[in-house]
Order: C-alpha cells, then structure tokens, then sequence
C-alpha cells in the first residue's frame, strides 16, 4: 500500500528555518514527479516545488530563493529545505506523488498521490 507521509513541521519565528520531509511507503516507481503543496487558512491548495526523477525543479515565484526541493531516491524521501520563513507561509504542507513530467507542475490535477500534511506555522 502506498502511503506518503510528511514530518518535520512545526512553529517557528519570521526569518526561521525548517527542513520538512515525506518518506514514500510502499511507493515503486521510479519516474514519476514529487511535489510539495500548501492551503493556508480559507484558501485553495496551492503547489510550492516540484521534482521530477531527473532532478528538474519548479517553484512557485513566492517561494523562489528561499526553499529548495531534494529528493534522496535510495531513501524514497522528499526533502524541503525552508528558509527566511515568513508569516505568511503558515501553512498545511502536503507532499505529492503523479506521473513522469519534463517539468514538475506545480498543478492538484497532476498529482494522483497525497499525504496527510505537516503544519508549518510562521510568527512575525
């Protein structure tokens, strides 16, 4: 069974740091793209970074410079390296599983495998 399951979130102040990760249970293939999504309070689920399974990155604009997406294919771990935190990155991050993209969308409908989230919550 393939289950997908985040940690390392939690709560930090304006201009932290976190690293959150998602270890990939079950999960064989290995072409297809990963992502991390987020949905703050009263908003839609938007993409933050992908991965595809020959390293290609995307990020969205207000995540560009300060996260930085990995993947350890050996472990089957996603990686997020978060950093220069900012309130308004509080929070639910998901990690994403979908198919082989050039490059990773950062789109709901591309990604057919979700986790369950890990709360990040950013204090100003």
């Amino acid at each position: 069974q393939v289950q997908l399951v985040e940690s390392g979130g939690g709560s930090v102040q304006s201009g932290g740091s976190l690293r959150l990760s998602c270890v990939a249970y079950g999960y064989t293939s290995t072409t297809d793209a990963m992502a991390w999504f987020r949905q703050a309070p009263g908003k839609g689920r938007e993409g933050v970074a992908g991965i595809n399974s020959n390293g290609a990155t995307s990020y969205a604009d207000s995540v560009k410079g300060r996260f930085t997406i990995s993947q350890d294919n050996a472990k089957k771990t996603l990686y997020l390296q978060m950093a220069s935190l900012k309130p308004e990155d509080t929070a639910m991050y998901y990690c994403a599983a979908g198919g082989y993209y050039r490059i990773p969308p950062l789109t709901n409908a591309a990604y057919k495998r979700w986790g369950q989230g890990t709360q990040v919550t950013v204090s100003s």
